[in-house]
């Protein structure tokens, strides 16, 4: 009987073994199209660069020279590029460009076909694409100033940036003070980055634009439009004089205050001592150097003064500041301001000061001891001229006090910057 249970247990076995293989045959004729699968060999090295709206596919092929072909895929397989290959007996290289992406994170799917039509398997990449999403989030590099140096050059300070901004560099146009046109590219520094163009002519401009690459092995740079920037030049040298730090004038009989000399011109009101024949300045010697004052000391007031000078010639159309430096101390009910107006006949009366181009008060009237004694303070406000024009320049105002030395103000020097 246990032989006999041996036997057929022996005879099971052999039935169920060849059940399994006719199995397995079967499914291996329904996936394996009668034989084993066959890959060809997959492209190797394989990388992707961004760009605008496309970009570069690069891989290599160190195998299987039966690869005839190969093919990538884009926009979840809907989209295809198939590329020939003849292959030779070396390492060859792949270089395709694929065009019209939309922008965003693009995924690509890579295979190689041999003469057969077998597949190698698949080699996955993924590459930001760019368009003007992009393009219009860009803003030209900021200037922190741009001033005219001594030496004639033009000292670009540029705002810093990111190192990962993506900042390639900025291309500048000027023309120099010969009318030769330049036109050169300053590589990008993240940091403290400063550019001087020579010879740069007073009063111009130069235009620039920012390169931006958006990462660092894309195969597109985009740019921002041409913008224009002004130059700072310091031109009071050029349109006016006797403006200090040492002011020069005439002295009065008192051998301590007079007028002061051309340009400048003093109105009546301005002339609060020697009996109203004489005022507005003060000489070199009584202190450290000439300036414009008035002081009330012996009961002098100043009721509608003014003193000013014009341009001595028109100022081009722009932008511009005017500074100056005072020492004062004034008590109340004083008004008194430094201010710029058109033309050449003058600066108006305190009344009709909103007619001025523009002004700084150095007292409005309801400041007592506005500065401090024995501190010097610098003031500036700015003016912009449509069209070319002479300007006059100067302080106005009343200013009253008795006692030893009453109220007074001096102004040390005057800058006039063309922005």
């Amino acid at each position: 009987m246990k032989r006999q249970i041996e036997i057929i247990a022996l005879f099971t076995a052999i039935a169920i073994s060849i059940i399994s293989c006719s199995r397995e045959d079967a499914y291996k004729s329904k996936y394996e199209s009668g034989g084993a699968i066959i890959y060809s060999g997959k492209m190797d090295s394989v990388k992707v660069f961004s760009g605008r709206n496309r970009v570069k596919i690069t891989g290599l092929f160190f195998s299987d020279p039966n690869i005839v072909k190969y093919r990538v895929f884009s926009n979840s397989r809907r989209d295809s590029v198939e590329v020939a290959v003849k292959r030779t007996a070396g390492v060859d290289t792949a270089r395709l460009f694929i065009n019209n992406l939309q922008e965003g994170t693009q995924s690509f799917e890579l295979r190689t076909y041999d003469a057969a039509g077998n597949s190698s398997v698949p080699v996955y990449v993924t590459a930001s694409v760019y368009g003007d999403n992009y393009q219009n989030s860009l803003v030209n590099r900021g200037v922190v100033d741009a001033s005219l140096q001594t030496n004639g050059s033009a000292r670009i300070s540029w705002a810093d940036v990111s190192s990962d901004a993506g900042v390639l560099n900025m291309e500048i146009k000027y023309t120099d003070n010969g009318g030769l046109a330049h036109d050169t590219i300053i590589p990008s520094v993240a940091v403290a980055q400063t550019t001087s163009l020579p010879a740069v002519k007073v009063g111009s401009v130069f235009s620039y634009k920012t390169a931006f690459l958006p990462n660092a092995t894309a195969i597109d740079t985009f740019y921002t439009v041409f913008q224009t920037h002004s130059i700072k030049a310091d031109v009071t040298s050029i349109y006016l004089s006797n403006c200090g730090p040492d002011f020069k004038g005439q002295l009065g009989s008192d051998g301590r205050f007079g007028t002061l000399n051309a340009p400048w011109v003093t109105n009546a009101g301005a002339m609060n001592k020697g009996s109203g024949t004489y005022g507005g300045y003060q000489h070199a010697g009584w202190q450290s150097n000439g300036v414009i004052t008035w002081e009330t000391w012996g009961n002098t007031p100043v009721v509608d003064g003014r003193i000013y000078q014009p341009t001595s010639s028109p100022l081009p159309a722009g932008s511009y500041t005017v500074s100056f430096t005072y020492y004062s101390e004034v008590q109340q009910n004083s008004s008194l301001y430094f201010v710029a107006a058109a033309g050449g006949s003058g600066i108006p009366s305190l009344s009709n000061l909103s007619s001025a181009l523009g002004y700084a008060a150095l007292f409005n009237g309801a400041n007592i001891g506005a500065t401090s004694p024995n501190i010097t303070e610098t003031k500036s406000f700015n003016f912009t001229l449509s069209t070319p024009q002479v300007v006059s320049l100067g302080v106005l105002g009343n200013i009253v006090g008795s006692g030893n030395p009453g109220s007074y103000f001096e102004i040390r020097n005057i800058y006039l910057v063309q922005n």
